[in-house]
């Protein structure tokens, strides 16, 4: 018995410490580290906040086998609204793509590769809304995932709601990597 836990226990351990769906699958940002704190450049211009509201370059890799698109999405769980806040919806990215350029996000969508489409965030409109926690709130929590899709297109209106996306990438996902930045002001 003990030599089998020797010889299981090692794998179960590693295989733990690999999410689901995510083994070799990666997120990453010449613009922002993991776990830093977001510059102006992110942060959203209205709501009382003066940023520059320009979505950060974004690169993925690995992606899983069978990848027919993409998705992105931006959404801060501190929100409080009792369901977060979805700051960026992009879906329909084509497989062959494995980045977005800083300030693709713009509402015109002309910086995203073609066929992608930008969906209603929680601003009620499209495009990149960078961060805007209220003052005086702990540092929200922003994720930046890329999901990959068995899907080459989500059949959904660019005026879609982010949960009504959320669905249909949830339903078609075969894996996703993620990375989680933060942003909080003063009172």
């Amino acid at each position: 018995m003990r030599a089998i836990l020797n010889a299981v226990l090692p794998a179960v351990i590693l295989a733990a410490a690999v999410p689901a769906g995510a083994a070799g699958f990666g997120l990453s940002s010449p613009t922002i580290k993991p776990g830093s704190m977001l510059t102006d450049a992110q942060v959203f211009k209205g709501f009382g906040c003066e940023g520059k509201n320009i979505s950060p370059a974004l690169k993925w890799s690995g992606a899983p086998a069978g990848t027919k698109s993409f998705a992105v999405t931006v959404y801060d769980p501190d929100a409080p609204t009792g369901s977060g806040w979805w700051h960026w919806v992009v879906f329909n990215i084509p497989a062959s793509a494995t980045e977005l350029a800083e300030g693709a996000g713009a509402a015109d969508g002309k910086g995203l590769p073609a066929g992608a489409v930008q969906s209603r965030t929680d601003f009620g409109v499209p495009g990149f809304g960078g961060a805007c926690p209220p003052p005086g709130d702990k540092p929200h929590r922003y994720i930046f995932t890329v999901h990959a899709l068995k899907t080459d297109k989500l059949d959904l209106a660019p005026d879609s709601s982010a949960a009504l996306v959320g669905f249909m990438i949830n339903a078609n996902r075969l894996g996703k990597a993620s990375f989680e930045a933060k942003y909080g002001r003063g009172k």
